[in-house]
């Protein structure tokens, strides 16, 4: 009798052993497609389930044209940038090496055009990547020419989140700022506007890093400088194919638009884009929240239009809205 109580012990204790490690393997399985997806996933939402990459950009979009005639302006200094990454190696899986610094690329109004004022243009990509050509430099050339002095903003991704990249467009506003007077515009006439994700970055940086807020709300060993006591506030920001909220959701909150003192809004986006239902009910609660709201949807458009398409050219028409609002 003794014997058989003993054996189904260790029966007992076997099916205990047993049940541990399956319970281990399905977590640490479950934890890593988890995490492959926060790595290779993009935009999604509940009614459309993905939208794949490869739709929108080739290799080359990702690319920063070379130039030598263009001036790059770096953010931070080195040693004090504002929670800083352990990587060390790229081992493919992020698009920016660890000894990247955040910079915007100035692009210059041609001769002959008066400057209205500054647009600091935020490349897409999922906070994995930057669009650069067709959501940076190829809209950088466009807003140029119709009198606006550009920067395409360099803004840091993954392995980093949307706050380091607001606050690195942040410190682009500032640089912009306290060096209008050499840029020929007034300091008040600043827009920012991003394509996707770096609309959502826009959105970050109004919210959330304006004003004097500096580097020392996400790091504390952070060590403001002067251009710390310039504002990040802006006077304007355009959204294309994007939104206020995160990756996949806006935002709808209208309590938040309305106590958040938010600057006019022009949005553009296409009835064939994934995000669309998305974008009309943002819009929808910014105009609740009584914001100035500009809006265009592009019939037969779809998500990643960058500087405009044949069914989808917002220039014209982003031009007009920021040239009264930088009149006003």
């Amino acid at each position: 009798m003794k014997k058989k109580f003993n054996i189904l012990i260790i029966l007992i204790i076997l099916i205990i052993v047993i049940g541990i490690i399956t319970i281990y393997f399905i977590y640490e399985n479950n934890s890593e497609t988890e995490n492959t997806n926060n790595v290779s996933s993009i935009e999604t939402n509940t009614e459309i389930n993905s939208v794949n990459v490869n739709d929108y950009y080739s290799e080359d979009d990702l690319v920063v044209e070379e130039n030598g005639e263009l001036i790059n302006i770096n953010l931070w200094h080195d040693g004090n940038i504002p929670t800083e990454t352990n990587y060390t190696k790229n081992n493919g899986n992020y698009f920016d090496d660890p000894d990247f610094m955040p910079y915007m690329t100035e692009y210059p109004v041609p001769e002959g055009i008066d400057t209205k004022g500054a647009v600091l243009i935020n490349p897409g990509g999922a906070f994995q990547y930057r669009a650069e050509r067709p959501e940076g430099s190829e809209v950088a050339e466009a807003l140029s020419n119709l009198g606006y002095k550009c920067f395409v903003v360099h803004y840091r991704v993954r392995p980093y989140t949307m706050q380091e990249g607001a606050l690195d467009l942040a410190r682009a506003v500032r640089y912009v700022r306290a060096n209008s007077e050499e840029y020929g515009i007034d300091e008040d006439n600043i827009a920012i506007i991003g394509f996707s994700a770096g609309g959502i970055l826009c959105g970050e940086e109004i919210l959330n890093f304006d004003g004097l807020t500096n580097g020392t709300k996400l790091d504390s060993s952070y060590v403001p400088d002067e251009l710390d006591n310039v504002s990040a506030d802006v006077k304007a920001v355009g959204f294309l194919y994007s939104f206020y909220g995160r990756l996949s959701v806006a935002s709808t909150d209208v309590e938040l638009f309305r106590n958040s003192n938010l600057p006019p809004a022009f949005f553009a986006y296409g009835t064939e884009d994934p995000f669309y239902n998305q974008m009309n009910a943002c819009v929808d609660a910014l105009e609740e929240a009584g914001t100035e709201v500009q809006t265009h949807v592009f019939e037969g458009a779809p998500h990643g239009f960058g500087a405009g398409r044949s069914n989808s050219q917002w220039t014209g028409y982003f031009d007009t809205w920021l040239s009264n609002i930088f009149n006003s």
